[in-house]
């Protein structure tokens, strides 16, 4: 405040009023004399909003909605919005292992050390895929593009039924609407296929053994069996999705079936009226209602009712059957009646 009114630095050390001073009755009241010596303070004061009401002023961090300064909210701020990489939950999962999601990441990040990328840092040398012996060899090239690569995808393709040209086919075909096992077969397929090209590149450069494209083939067929018979997660019945894991030799584990519970419901005793009664309800949009039924020894129905309620949650749902059963029922002159419903917290409110 000082730097904007102007103050010279020798009369700093006199000033000794604080900015409660000026307000009173949360209003700005600056004297005369002051405002006279600075006729821009006014204007300055008035920008600031006052608080209705006696609270304690806190520090507020503006980079944020709550104002509350975080680790989370220091962290973003010191280092920036972080990259929205779409494609980054379909390498990383329980059931692949992280050291062949890693070769993914580097490729995806241009970080896998092909002979292109080491020329882009300095290190000129001739260059010859491995695996072909008929082109440089570039990222693009060696996974996809090569003889050797071609075909490990045509064999994925025949079973998948999609082709895969480069590294952007790859997601759309993860991310399709399979079953959560069959997602993790197909998933460790592709990343095995680029894992096992990378391995015969790697055989052939160093070590001067050639592997069999076939051979190449059932490695990844043994990865992807691995991951997708020790998955927790389940398949559904599709004739795809059925020969896709019977080419990698997973066993497919079906849904968990539902839980079929038995109820019997018994007539009444001579001369009583038997009440049935439900309440339902949605979330979204909340809305609730209520119905019973009632019926004589001799399992006839003597009426019914259903009822819309608005919004409400399951207990309003069910009180509100069970009080609509009662007063019909006293409507009608039924005095020996036997309510049933399926809340214990009814039960509890009646009682």
């Amino acid at each position: 405040m000082v730097s904007i009114c102007n103050i010279p630095e020798n009369v700093h050390n006199n000033l000794s009023a604080k900015v409660s001073n000026f307000i009173i009755d949360f209003k700005w009241r600056i004297p005369n004399s002051v405002e006279d010596a600075f006729p821009n303070l006014r204007q300055l004061a008035q920008q600031i909003t006052l608080a209705s009401d006696h609270t304690e002023d806190v520090l507020l961090w503006k980079h944020c909605n709550s104002g509350v300064l975080s680790l989370k909210e220091a962290f973003l701020f010191k280092n920036g919005p972080v990259q929205n990489l779409t494609w980054t939950k379909a390498i990383w999962g329980l059931d692949i292992p992280p050291s062949k999601s890693l070769l993914i990441w580097r490729l995806m990040h241009k970080k896998v050390p092909t002979d292109e990328n080491l020329n882009s840092r300095g290190c000129s040398f001739p260059s010859m895929c491995s695996t072909c012996k008929s082109f440089t060899e570039s990222s693009m090239h060696l996974f996809f593009e090569c003889s050797f690569a071609l075909k490990m995808w045509s064999w994925l393709a025949s079973i998948i039924n999609v082709q895969v040209t480069s590294i952007d086919d790859i997601w759309p075909i993860i991310n399709r609407n399979w079953s959560p096992q069959c997602k993790v077969v197909v998933q460790a397929c592709i990343i095995n296929i680029i894992i096992v090209i990378w391995f015969v590149r790697n055989q052939a450069r160093f070590q001067g053994k050639i592997v069999h494209w076939r051979s190449a083939i059932n490695m990844v067929i043994t990865s992807a069996s691995i991951s997708g018979n020790h998955t927790k997660q389940t398949s559904r019945i599709n004739m795809l999705e059925f020969s896709i894991m019977k080419a990698c030799r997973v066993n497919i584990k079906p849904p968990k079936a539902p839980i079929i519970r038995e109820v019997m419901w018994s007539p009444p005793i001579t001369s009583w009226i038997k009440i049935n009664t439900y309440g339902a309800y949605v979330k979204n949009p909340i809305r609730a209602s209520a119905g019973g039924i009632f019926r004589d020894e001799h399992c006839a129905c003597l009426g019914c009712f259903a009822q819309f309620l608005g919004v409400g949650d399951a207990l309003f749902a069910e009180l509100s059957a069970a009080m609509s059963a009662i007063e019909l029922a006293v409507s009608k002159g039924f005095f020996n009646v036997w309510m049933e419903c399926d809340s214990q917290l009814v039960l509890q409110a009646l009682r």
